[in-house]
């Protein structure tokens, strides 16, 4: 017993035995089951399918069978696996959401776009399509290999002829060990198209064909977002595909409310789950506006109503739909294929080289196939026309022949004739005796000679094979060529943090303690008007809007600080709350430095070019740099401008570049210049010389100036003076200026000159607390050259430190806002 085992068995290393019994396994997977060849672009089990439909002739212009016969016939010839397996490729075959073109015609139900199972094999039946029968044609030609089969009681073909290039038009996937193909479907006459243009110049690169396939064409429609990923792929054989549904938005004429459709969905998007994440995304609050979903797919086509709340956006609430759900899709394109029967990663250009080199060895065998059989029949009709040549002499042999067999001897030794056609004309009829039949035989035998010379002559000239590749294919392209489905788009489909908010202004509120925060527009015009009047009993615990403008939420805002570093905030980052919430402190909202404070805030919709920045610092510096050298934001924040070590910025503008600058100090002086003699610099540049100071003094304010304003200037004495803009006229930047205000231990050192119109209001904060407001149109306009009016009784040891300017409306807002004590439930 021992001995018998031992003869049996066969010691070998596990470790080596293990590797080499996986490396079969992978290979088989991946020659035999998971990836399809480059020739044909099918799986063995989609060629084993239709080889058995043609083996059973069921093609396209012949009754329907039942799918299960067509099945059965599968399992039991060609691939020695489950029926449900076969059963399943058989239905996506048939499927015209799943193929472009689809190479199984079926009868009944094979499933739906909402992922409904097709119904059980014995129900169905098929057919081939028009287009799989080209996929087949002239296989009985000896066009392809054949290799035995499974037990080897039939035989099946390696490839298909494949007229058409399946690989492309219907695209492939599957999983195999350790790689994976994914090639997307196109339009069957642009790849034509491009097998035309490559066939008359071969030197064209994948880039140079794309002008004929600019991209995938998917059975579903839909867009395509980006032509990036499709060159990629088109490329370097990997690369990703960003899918986007078509929709529109209509509008119910009774009710007003919007609707988004849906009419075409990214491919391989089931539309099922596609309902159900949005519902599931509704009920979780993650997206809000819709108020309804329907699915209104009927016969006709894919329709899904989704109803807006009326307060919702119809363009925001789709880029959410696109973020959040199979609305939008991505593709990843591997253009992996068999090629001589290994894996190969490939370009565009090189899967169609390779079908071109398989169909150039088709027609060279078609043609081979074709000369060998019309040979035969020349060799049969040359033994025919001696036959009637010597018609007399062979109806007496025939007439006095003993059997068959002697009177074909005869013939072959009288005539010199082969036994095949001395076989053929004793096999024929004696009508074709006949003038009529003679005349027959002859024009035949000069058809036959014909055909000899011109598939000998294909045979001898590859650009005749060629030729006939192009009729072939102009023929295939005139049958089945339709409109591409699939619109390719050249914008992105990337999504910003804007695509997904309205767009709506705000009115953004800066107060003097240094909080920030936006409202909504609306939420002002539907509050009454506030009283005015004297607010604040102590800065700890009373506030006032200090800065105040109406921006998009889409704009950003540009903070630039008191060391010359500027951050940004998008406006719809800002703290939301109610009138009487007191927002957010800035500190916390920018990573300001120890010691930095803001100086200024630029509220900015976009970036464009002829906008610039003007600075002003404490030194009596300028410096004006284009608006486009900060268009690219850092949550850090970036240099604005270069300072010296005791300086400071005190003013920030923008600027049309056409501007006159106002630069006023401490000491009463101020000077006009127009902002073109400064020249404008990069963003980490020194200012310029603006004004020229006296000992002791400094800037404490940068304005623009408009014809017809009048200029503002406070002191720190509490008065103040409005002056026509006209009484300063332009000099050169870098003077000593005019005199603004007259200073006086009275009136105390300017701390600010804002431009103003009657419209205006001012407030005013002293270093105590209190807080006044003025209404300009109260403050009469008088000379520049004097100290003012009181517009404020300060105590001894009291100073006003700082002022703000509101318009009318901005007051109206700015009263609401500081005439209400927070509650910590605002907070």
């Amino acid at each position: 017993m021992e001995t018998n085992l031992s003869i049996r068995s066969i010691p070998v290393n596990i470790e080596q035995e293990m590797r080499q019994s996986y490396m079969d396994y992978a290979m088989s997977v991946i020659i035999g089951r998971a990836l399809p060849d480059v020739r044909d672009g099918l799986k063995p089990v989609h060629r084993r399918v239709l080889y058995a439909m043609t083996d059973l002739g069921n093609d396209w212009n012949r009754p329907y069978k039942k799918s299960a016969r067509i099945v059965g016939d599968v399992i039991g010839k060609y691939h020695p696996h489950g029926d449900a397996a076969v059963y399943d490729t058989l239905v996506r075959m048939a499927q015209d959401f799943s193929l472009r073109y689809p190479l199984i015609d079926g009868q009944g139900n094979f499933g739906s776009i909402d992922g409904d199972p097709a119904a059980a094999m014995r129900y169905t039946e098929i057919r081939m399509t028009r287009i799989a029968g080209e996929l087949l044609a002239d296989i009985e030609k000896e066009t392809v290999d054949f290799i035995p089969n499974y037990d080897d009681t039939s035989r099946e073909p390696v490839v298909l002829p494949a007229k058409l290039p399946n690989l492309l038009i219907n695209g492939s996937s599957g999983i195999a060990v350790g790689m994976s193909t994914n090639i997307p479907p196109h339009n069957l006459g642009e790849v034509v198209d491009a097998l035309l243009a490559l066939l008359d110049n071969p030197h064209l690169n994948s880039a140079d064909l794309m002008q004929y396939i600019p991209g995938p064409d998917f059975p579903t429609g839909a867009f395509i977002y980006g032509t990036t990923g499709v060159r990629e792929a088109y490329e370097t054989g990997k690369g990703i595909v960003q899918m986007r549904a078509r929709t529109s938005v209509e509008t119910d004429k009774r009710s007003g409310r919007n609707s988004i459709i849906v009419h075409e969905i990214p491919f391989q998007v089931n539309k099922a789950r596609l309902l159900e994440r949005i519902a599931e995304l509704v009920n979780e609050k993650r997206i809000e506006g819709i108020a309804d979903l329907r699915d209104e797919s009927d016969r006709e086509g894919l329709r899904v109503a989704i109803e807006l709340k009326r307060e919702a956006t119809p363009t925001v609430v789709l880029n959410q739909l696109y973020k959040l759900t199979p609305l939008q899709e991505s593709f990843g394109v591997i253009l992996l294929a068999i090629v001589d029967s290994r894996p190969r990663l490939l370009n565009l250009k090189e899967v169609l080289v390779f079908f071109l080199a398989h169909r150039r060895e088709v027609v060279r065998r078609r043609t081979v196939f074709d000369l060998g059989k019309a040979q035969e029949r020349l060799h049969i009709l040359e033994g025919l026309k001696i036959a009637l040549d010597n018609l007399d002499a062979i109806l007496h042999l025939i007439r006095h022949g003993q059997n068959p067999a002697s009177v074909r001897q005869g013939l072959m030794a009288q005539f010199a004739l082969s036994e095949t056609q001395a076989q053929a004309i004793l096999d024929m009829r004696l009508q074709r005796l006949t003038q009529l039949e003679q005349g027959k035989i002859l024009a035949e035998h000069s058809t036959t000679m014909a055909l000899i010379a011109h598939l000998q002559a294909v045979l001898a000239n590859p650009q005749e094979v060629d030729a006939i590749i192009k009729e072939e294919l102009l023929d295939l392209r005139s049958r089945f060529a339709d409109g591409r489905r699939t619109q390719i788009l050249s914008a992105t489909a990337d999504l910003s943090d804007e695509d997904l908010i309205a767009e709506e202004d705000m009115v953004v509120t800066v107060s003097h303690a240094g909080y920030i925060k936006r409202n909504p527009t609306s939420l002002y015009r539907s509050q009454r008007r506030g009283g005015k009047g004297v607010v604040g009993a102590t800065t700890r615990e009373e506030d006032f809007v200090e800065h105040l403008f109406v921006s998009s939420t889409h704009s950003f805002l540009l903070f630039f600080t008191t060391i010359g570093r500027v951050y940004w905030v998008k406006v719809h980052e800002l703290p939301q709350g109610g009138r009487t919430a007191k927002g957010k402190a800035i500190v916390n909202l920018l990573p300001l430095r120890e010691g930095e404070e803001i100086s200024a805030v630029l509220p900015v919709r976009e970036f464009q070019e002829g906008y610039f920045v003007v600075f002003a610092t404490r030194k009596g510096l300028v410096k004006k740099t284009e608006i486009m050298a900060y268009a690219n934001p850092r949550h850090d924040g970036i240099i604005a401008l270069s300072l010296e070590e005791d300086d400071e910025v005190i003013g920030v503008r923008l600027t049309d570049g056409s501007q006159d600058l106002l630069l006023s100090t401490k000491k009463g002086q101020a000077i006009r210049f127009s902002e073109q003699e400064v020249r404008p610099t990069g963003r980490v540049a020194y200012g310029v010389k603006g004004i020229t100071l006296e000992e002791g003094d400094a800037v404490v304010s940068l304005e623009m100036l408009s014809k017809g304003a009048t200029l503002l200037t406070v002191s720190s004495g509490g008065y103040g003076k409005r002056s026509e803009v006209e009484e300063y006229r332009v000099q050169s930047r870098g003077g000593k200026g005019i005199i603004t205000m007259r200073t006086t231990d009275k009136t105390g050192e300017v701390i600010g000159v804002r431009q103003v119109t009657d419209e205006d209001h001012l407030m005013l904060v002293t270093d105590s607390g209190r807080i006044i407001r003025l209404r300009m149109v109260e403050l009469r306009v008088i000379g520049r050259n004097t100290q003012g009016v009181r517009l404020l009784n300060v105590g001894p040891e009291e100073r006003v430190v700082s002022l703000a300017l509101l318009a009318e409306k901005e007051d109206e807002i700015a009263a609401e806002e500081s005439l209400v004590t927070p509650t910590e439930e605002d907070l």
